[in-house]
């Protein structure tokens, strides 16, 4: 499966939910925007959506600061 993340593509050998996919990552699914194929994608649905081959997948992470 092919899926391109923040412009750049990535193949994976097996199907991924999007929780798998941040873990994978190393990203807490809190603390990040998922955005699939332009819509945004809400925590609560992490763990039922499969990736499929050929979605576009931006990730925007929260950073702190002061």
């Amino acid at each position: 499966m092919k899926i391109t993340i923040n412009g750049e593509t990535k193949e994976f050998r097996e199907q991924l939910t999007v929780q798998q996919l941040l873990q994978r990552l190393k990203l807490q699914s809190d603390q990040v925007v998922v955005e699939i194929n332009r819509t945004i994608l809400p925590p609560a649905v992490h763990h039922d959506t499969e990736l499929k081959s050929g979605d576009i997948i931006e990730l925007v992470q929260f950073v702190g600061g002061g």
